[in-house]
């Protein structure tokens, strides 16, 4: 944090308006208004996001092409062109067939490691391993689960481009294509007795879900008759036919399934991210639908990264009204920003930020909603 202190205390200037703040990133190059009421402004924030992708040899935007191959996996539509890659970087055309550079099914570009319950995850004040919600079905134990452990595989690809990025190196193994880890070698990690879940992240777990989808059906033939949750976090861009696989497997294991939504206004997550807000919206009810399946512990959770300047209490409003039309129980974590990546010129998130949004998400009917990262809020705006 204290690194970057000289380049969150400088004004910066939107290159639509003209208006100087220190709430204004040379990432985004737009203000948040510009970005809600004028028409070029995220082509601005656009210009940012292909550069840094045409300097990893990624594509700029998903791919259209149109004689190209359709990928399917997420919601981004890519059409890939013979011998071009898919937005991911993981999915490359060649000869008119689709090669997946993971080795996915059998194989994904990842990493894992053991975190013991209670977790950092952002799903803890309600997951079973933390709380025991669920006991004896999805729980060990029916308080904490102290003693065991989570597997955690943090999949070394995306399908988005953010600029606040808190996990960027994941980049690093999208390039190198490593390490490069077998559906075997993660099988007998998650079979350690101390294991009573596992989650998929990243990065995100949409590119490679192929291997995920493979590697947990494998897991629950192995772990029948043992707790063994199985839990997403994502940005939630699946495709439609790969999201219901994706809530089958959470569903029936006690597991729960974490979207991060960025953003309301589709300008703004756009700028944000670096493309479409797409159907992840749409695939929100969907989970929250299969929710209702399993009362007894929440399926569907959300969380909102609160990014100064962009991510106000206005946008955390309009999310949290449509949470609310789900479902008013629907867990929603607002998220304090850390400087990061490219957006390392914003201060963390403010006191007064978080408590307005949060105050916000509940005059909207949401009941269950936390303020995360707390320990990285202060008076900086």
């Amino acid at each position: 944090m204290f690194l970057s202190r000289k380049l969150w205390t400088s004004p910066k200037e939107c290159k639509v308006c003209g208006k100087s703040s220190l709430l204004v990133s040379e990432a985004i190059g737009a203000c948040l208004d510009c970005l809600r009421s004028h028409p070029q402004a995220v082509e601005v924030a656009m210009e940012g996001h292909r550069r840094e992708r045409l300097m990893y040899g990624l594509p700029s935007e998903p791919p259209k092409h149109p004689s190209g191959r359709s990928c399917g996996l997420c919601d981004l539509g890519c059409r890939i062109q013979e011998r071009g890659l898919g937005y991911c970087g993981l999915v490359k055309n060649e000869g008119g067939k689709l090669k997946y550079l993971s080795g996915q099914p059998r194989y994904g570009i990842l990493e894992y490691y053991y975190d013991p319950h209670p977790t950092n995850c952002v799903a803890y004040w309600f997951c079973p391993g933390a709380t025991g919600r669920g006991y004896p079905k999805y729980a060990l134990k029916p308080g904490c689960e102290k003693g065991y452990v989570n597997l955690a595989v943090f999949y070394g690809s995306c399908n988005h481009n953010c600029a606040f990025c808190q996990n960027w190196f994941y980049r690093r193994c999208t390039l190198s294509h490593s390490p490069m880890v077998s559906v075997e070698e993660l099988l007998t990690a998650a079979l350690d007795e101390r294991v009573s879940c596992v989650c998929f992240f990243g990065g995100d777990p949409a590119p490679q879900v192929l291997h995920a989808l493979y590697f947990t059906n494998m897991l629950l033939a192995n772990a029948e008759g043992r707790v063994m949750r199985v839990c997403w976090e994502t940005n939630g861009h699946f495709s439609e036919r790969v999201l219901d696989k994706v809530i089958e497997t959470s569903l029936k294991t006690g597991g729960i399934i974490k979207f991060d939504l960025k953003a309301w206004t589709p300008n703004l997550y756009k700028a944000l991210t670096g493309v479409e807000v797409g159907s992840v919206y749409e695939n929100a009810k969907r989970v929250a639908s299969a929710a209702a399946n399993r009362p007894e512990n929440p399926l569907f959770t959300a969380s909102t990264l609160l990014v100064p300047g962009y991510v106000d209490e206005e946008e955390v409003r309009m999310i949290a009204r449509f949470l609310a039309t789900l479902s008013t129980d629907i867990p929603y974590s607002l998220l304090a920003f850390h400087p990061n990546h490219r957006m390392r010129d914003l201060p963390p998130t403010s006191k007064r930020h978080a408590e307005e949004a949060a105050r916000a998400a509940r005059e909207e009917g949401l009941v269950n909603v936390r303020i995360g990262n707390p320990w990285l809020l202060g008076n900086y705006y």
